[in-house]
């Protein structure tokens, strides 16, 4: 039985003590073989030295303050074991004395204490910013307007203050739980009344603990009044006027009170008198009820809630005021946009460097189309779509581009062996890209970039190397420069294979590598494959946003980073923020906190992984402290290459973020606010047949009001409450000097401008375009509105709607349509230069370079013409006008056999025939 009880005890011991021990170390282990390989040793040793370092001070304090107290008890447990010892009659009684000799007594308690400490010292887990951030706070340079203490206080000092006082409570706490289960254990079941009785040091004892926790009690009181500066009780976030006028002086108060409390509590151990304990306590409980919770409600019911405006008026200042600060938006430019609508096709033309990049693909259906076209085989994932702007051949170009990512889940079950997940399907490969304009005659993408390897139309996007070892996608680790061949491209009915030829991640051909790794994925197969060679190297971290966030987790990542190529590589750049909740006054935005700055811009390499972390803001005190906390590690904007800091772009995430914010806060008139007179919201646009959804912001490629030439903004139009006009538009720079403005449009009050959800109901009142639309989504098809673009140009407002039509069987959206509103105008043509041409005569000529638009020479290229553009009749044609009518009714029958079949490119091609014919029958009868 004692050979059974020892087994289990070892088993025990191993499972619940030994493998997790072992496991952690072994993290630790390939943790810092990580951070080492990618270069950020340091920033693993700073953070692993202050977590542990933390945690142990904090474990050393609870053990030696909890064992002191313990050991203070021996008298108490030693007298109530003799006692027992005494009482031969009770053999149980007995029995326990006998086992609890007073020689274990010290070991029993060292090891309640370490069990106290360990507990403890997890309250600190993960805690290490908040000391980094207290050691090294930069000053914002900001004084809140209740306290007059520097917003650093608040963001740095107070959470690592917060923390220390919640964890001595909780050591006090525990510390007097467990003297009271010893003095009460000592106390009864035939102990004799030697603990709280024969022995009214217990009493005094625990009082002593209680002077000390009714100390830390006045500490949490004077943080309190700190954390009124978040306060949620008046109209905005902030201090209120009863948490300044009756919450601070009850804190004022309870605090005295707290200090009295914890006086009586040591006069009560010193003169022995208990009960001035006990009167101490309960006092303090009354102040804190009447003063700290009755008395604050009675002001707020009785005093403020009939003036509320009146009285809050000096408090919803400061929320605007520090809410502005806290968001960036303090820094916005207001610019008066008077619309005239007096464009004409001079102005158009003038502005062809706009409606060049004006963009009619919507990401949503042209991520379908990618699919279809260029996934090329089903293991390859498209992701999502990035919009970005280019240099093509001379030309800035707005495009939108997406990484041909590798996804081995998708290969048949029957593909998904050892070797093919993790040494032969090692990483995607090309980027596919085409303008946000343009299409080919089927109403499909105009590839600037396509098929594998990649074939580019243009010298400047040449990729020299396409592989994508960390994308978006991939998450699970693969090993490199193996006895298998990694697959690179489908070649025909061959395949490409290759070999990895960087030097990035961590070795593996050693037994000892080999047992490490396998250990840590749980993978017996890779300790005993025989395809591992000496030289081999194990990827991990794949996966771009976890990588970043694992080498920085003090930072927010945008979920949605984009690709560039950069000099023939592929680069991943993704937007860091820094962020807070704890920006006094600041009322906070959904899922945002109260604070947040885009500071650094991360890049990953698509081939290598390497990371850097280039710094934006650096006027951000967050990321400055951050900077003296890992020094080298952030990298000076201008370090970046010129060729990247071309496609840096002001992050959509913000600017939803951002304008969410503003569409209250624009309001500076503290009535106004109050009443909520003038608030915006962010136009609801349609998503489907029915659904509604918030206008996201969108890229462009235009002139702003005032400039001469065009530059890459995101923008997003504003519509007043409960109405659907359009009040304002917001512009986001991020060209050059200019990165980062923020600038806001606002139109006269007195004017009615159409917002994007009344161009939607007048796009649906117009009765030739409804009809059309009724008949698409018929008969084995649908209609795919794209995103309407509110286009401001010169003084005037064009609304931009593609249309996009898709077949059930081959779910792949074609560019069809495009819609223009302009003034009174509602237009729908198969382009958008026909489209300008019925609203601004013929006069219009705008396109990209080397778009066949009408009215100009030029020869189309093979298959690529303006989307529905008609083909070019020939040049001279015999045919009598009977012959056409009959060839024109013909292909009126061919059209209507191809809609009803579904066939919506062939049905398009026929009528473009119809018309090509139409057109010669027309001249004809001149």
């Amino acid at each position: 039985m004692n050979k059974r009880r020892y087994l289990g005890f070892l088993v025990f011991f191993a499972v619940f003590v030994v493998l997790p021990v072992l496991t952690s170390i072994l993290k630790l282990y390939v943790d810092w073989r990580w951070f080492s390989s990618e270069g950020y040793a340091g920033v693993f040793t700073t953070r692993f030295l202050t977590s542990w370092g933390l945690s142990l001070a904090i474990g050393t304090l609870a053990f030696l303050f909890t064992y002191i107290n313990l050991r203070l008890t021996r008298e108490v447990v030693g007298k109530a074991l003799q006692f027992a010892r005494n009482m031969e009659s009770h053999p149980r009684l007995f029995a326990l004395s006998d086992w609890l000799k007073p020689e274990y007594m010290n070991k029993i308690f060292l090891f309640i204490s370490f069990l106290a400490a360990l507990t403890v010292s997890q309250l600190a887990s993960g805690e290490w910013q908040s000391l980094l951030l207290a050691l090294q706070n930069e000053s914002f340079a900001i004084a809140d307007p209740l306290f007059q203490r520097d917003v650093g206080f608040y963001l740095f000092q107070l959470p690592f203050l917060e923390l220390v006082y919640h964890i001595t409570q909780a050591i006090l706490l525990l510390t007097a739980f467990l003297l009271f289960i010893v003095y009460q254990v000592s106390n009864t079941h035939g102990f004799g009344k030697v603990g709280w009785g024969e022995l009214p040091r217990a009493r005094y004892h625990l009082a002593g603990i209680g002077a000390l926790f009714f100390l830390g009690k006045a500490l949490g009181y004077q943080l309190d009044m700190c954390n009124l500066v978040y306060s949620p009780r008046g109209v905005v976030v902030g201090a209120s006027y009863t948490d300044v006028h009756a919450q601070l002086p009850a804190y004022q108060i309870l605090t005295v009170a707290a200090v009295a409390t914890a006086a009586l509590l040591l006069f009560a151990v010193i003169g022995r008198r208990i009960r001035w304990a006990l009167y101490g306590v309960g006092t303090l409980v009354a102040i804190s009820l009447i003063v700290g919770q009755i008395y604050p409600a009675l002001v707020q019911r009785f005093k403020v809630e009939p003036n509320e405006f009146v009285m809050e008026k000096p408090y919803i200042d400061m929320n605007i005021q520090f809410t502005k600060l806290a968001f960036g938006l303090d820094r916005i430019q207001h610019v008066p946009f008077s619309v005239k609508n007096d464009l004409s096709a001079t102005g158009i033309n003038a502005n062809n460097d706009t409606f060049s990049s004006i963009r009619l693909w919507d990401w949503r259906p042209l991520q379908q189309t990618y699919s279809q076209l260029q996934e090329i085989r089903l293991y390859y994932k498209f992701k999502g779509i990035d919009i970005d702007r280019y240099t093509v051949d001379g030309q800035k170009r707005q495009v939108m581009l997406a990484a041909r990512e590798l996804d081995t889940s998708a290969l048949p079950e029957s593909a998904k062996t050892w070797i093919n997940q993790r040494l032969l399907y090692t990483h995607g490969y090309g980027v596919a890209m085409s303008p946000v304009n343009e299409a080919t005659s089927e109403g499909l993408p105009k590839f600037f970039l396509k098929d594998v390897p990649p074939k580019a139309t243009s010298e400047s996007l040449q990729i020299a190397r396409p592989e994508i070892y960390f994308g978006e996608t991939s998450g699970d680790y693969v090993i490199v420069k193996t006895a298998t061949k990694e697959f690179d491209y489908p070649s025909g009915d061959d395949n490409v294979y290759s070999t990895y030829q960087a030097d990035a991640g961590l070795p593996v051909g050693s037994f000892w590598q080999k047992l490490v790794f396998a250990a840590y994925f749980g993978d017996l197969k890779l300790l005993l494959s025989s395809e591992v060679l000496p030289e081999s190297r194990v990827l991990m971290e794949r996966n771009i946003v976890d990588r970043l966030q694992k080498v920085a987790p003090f930072l927010h990542f945008d979920d949605d980073p984009y690709l560039v190529i950069q000099d023939g590589r592929l680069v991943w750049v993704a937007d860091a923020y820094t962020t807070s909740n704890r920006y006094p006054f600041a009322q906070p935005a959904p899922g945002a906190g109260n604070y947040i700055r885009n500071s650094v811009k991360a890049t990953v390499d698509a081939y290598t992984g390497k990371m850097t972390f280039y710094l934006i803001d650096p006027e951000d005190p967050i990321i400055r402290s951050y900077m003296a906390v890992f020094p080298g590690m952030f990298q000076p904007m201008e370090s970046m290459s010129l060729s990247l800091r071309e496609h840096i772009r002001y992050p959509e995430e913000l600017l939803k973020i951002q304008s969410r914010v503003y569409a209250t806060y624009h309001m500076e008139d503290t009535g106004v606010f109050y009443n909520r007179e003038d608030e915006w919201h962010l136009p609801q646009v349609r998503s489907g047949e029915k659904e509604q959804r918030e206008m996201e912001p969108y890229y462009a490629l235009l002139k702003l009001p005032g400039d001469n030439r065009p530059e890459f903004i995101l923008m997003t139009p504003y519509t007043p409450s409960r109405k659907d006009n359009m009040v304002a538009w917001m512009a986001a720079r991020s060209d050059g000097e200019n990165y980062g403005k923020l600038l806001v449009y606002t139109f006269p009050k007195q004017e009615l401008i159409y917002g994007p959800a009344q161009i939607e109901a007048r796009i649906d009142q117009d009765s030739e375009i409804s009809q059309k639309l009724t008949l698409w989504n018929q008969r084995g098809s649908s209609v795919i509105r794209g995103n309407l673009m509110v286009l401001p140009v010169n003084n005037s407002l064009l609304y931009i709607e593609p249309l996009f039509l898709q077949s059930e069987q081959g779910k792949l959206p074609a560019l069809r349509r495009v819609i223009v509103v302009f003034g009174e105008r509602v237009v729908m043509e198969e382009n958008l230069n026909t489209a300008l041409q019925r609203i601004f005569g013929k006069g219009v000529s705008t396109g990209p370079p080397g778009e066949v638009v009408p009215g100009q020479q030029a020869q189309p290229g093979p298959d690529i013409v303006v989307p529905g553009q008609p083909v070019p009749p020939p040049s001279a044609d015999n045919r009598t006008v009977a012959e056409l009518a009959t060839q024109a009714r013909q292909l009126y029958d061919e059209a209507n056999e191809r809609l009803k079949a579904g066939d919506w490119n062939g049905y398009g091609e026929k009528l473009r025939e119809l018309r090509n014919s139409l057109e010669t029958l027309e001249k004809k009868t001149r």
